[in-house]
């Protein structure tokens, strides 16, 4: 998004020599979206950024998708994957959930520092679930935490390190597109409005850039492959020098972090649509969230969902925190994941409708994902399907 910021050692102006203390040039690289026509940054190398020492195959984690078939709204439980142990990474360790032509969706409980990784295909929006981690990339380093969404441009060279006992818990939403603020929250410069239900001073930006001094360092890339599961594949390059050399950068291209509970909710006397709890948004997907509210205050309010039939997109929702109040009864707990397919009428499980009468305030966090294509069905959710979901509405 376009919000400017000038880090390190720049030159005064673009594509001009810029030199170190001894005199020799450094590297001026562009990384850049939509073909020079959209957000960049500037980056300044010490050494070439194209320099490949040698190649290798990346075998990636199982990427085979699976139709809806029979269609049914389906109950998945992250919860009942195995913990990160050794050798589980952020990277290597993603389980495919669901996914399809425009974003793929994976959890992972990781306790081991992930690979140098950098994906070839898409931004990559990440949502920790739980623990800690700091998320080292070419452009300096953020600290995350429980409840951070960590926004990570295309191509950007990084690897995620678990930090403190626990492992960190990721729920990963890689799109093949780039994941930006919905368009109504901006102003025709960029500027974050008024009405959007966050601004600037709530991005976290990484520290700045720092040298690290090795040599043949492997990076991971993930990219397009015909015939591969999904049509994605991996190569590993290997760098004569470390990734990080960047001295510094500007531009409006970089990753970032956000808090879930800097997020603020929008009510209203009667019970308000997703598209008031969106978050961001990428090519044919939607992301919304619900956060701790007041609820509906209209005297005759039933403030959980009304039934729905969303008939152009299919919906995933991600019980990360609360007692979620429309779906008590069905088995769905923190951990949990709904997915309710176009062409299917869901919403509340029975007796929630009267449960609801009268309540003030929801404490629940949960993380939506619309799309505008069928999802497929990948093998981690296949693990940790709960096949009794399907019957939750059933009132006999």
């Amino acid at each position: 998004m376009a919000y400017y910021r000038s880090v390190g050692n720049v030159p005064h102006k673009r594509h001009v020599q810029h030199r170190d203390p001894e005199g020799k040039l450094y590297y001026e690289e562009l990384m850049g979206e939509e073909g020079f026509s959209s957000d960049s940054t500037l980056m300044y190398h010490r050494y070439i950024p194209a320099a490949i020492r040698e190649t290798r195959p990346w075998q990636l984690p199982d990427q085979t998708l699976v139709p809806n078939d029979p269609m049914l709204p389906r109950h998945y439980k992250t919860q009942d994957l195995p913990a990160g142990g050794a050798g589980i990474d952020a990277v290597n360790g993603r389980r495919l959930l669901l996914g399809n032509g425009d974003v793929r969706i994976s959890y992972v409980v990781a306790k081991e520092t992930s690979p140098y990784y950098r994906n070839g295909i898409g931004d990559e929006l990440l949502y920790v679930h739980g623990g800690t981690a700091t998320v080292e990339t070419v452009f300096g380093n953020l600290d995350v935490w429980e409840g951070d969404y960590v926004i990570i441009p295309r191509a950007t060279t990084h690897r995620i390190v678990p930090t403190g006992d626990a492992p960190v818990r990721i729920y990963a939403m890689e799109c093949n597109s780039h994941v930006t603020p919905p368009k109504r929250y901006l102003s025709r410069f960029g500027q974050l409005l008024e009405h959007s239900p966050y601004c600037e001073r709530d991005f976290r930006v990484p520290t700045d850039p720092h040298v690290v001094e090795e040599r043949d360092i492997p990076v991971h890339i993930k990219h397009w492959k015909s015939g591969a599961p999904g049509g994605i594949g991996g190569t590993i390059h290997v760098q004569p020098h470390h990734p990080f050399d960047v001295v510094g950068w500007d531009g409006c291209l970089y990753p970032y972090a956000f808090n879930i509970s800097d997020y603020e909710p929008l009510t209203g006397r009667v019970h308000q649509p997703p598209p008031t709890h969106q978050v961001f948004e990428a090519h044919n997907v939607v992301f919304c969230n619900f956060v701790p509210r007041k609820v509906d205050y209209h005297p005759l309010a039933i403030p959980v969902p009304y039934y729905h039939s969303n008939v152009d997109s299919d919906e995933v929702m991600f019980y990360a925190a609360g007692d979620y109040e429309a779906r008590r009864g069905s088995g769905i707990a923190a951990g949990s994941i709904s997915l309710h397919p176009m062409g299917h009428a869901h919403g509340p499980q029975p007796g929630a409708y009267e449960r609801s009468i009268g309540i003030e305030s929801f404490d629940e966090t949960a993380v939506m994902v619309d799309t505008f294509a069928p999802l497929l069905i990948g093998e981690g959710a296949l693990a940790v399907e709960d096949p009794k979901y399907m019957s939750s509405w059933n009132e006999d």
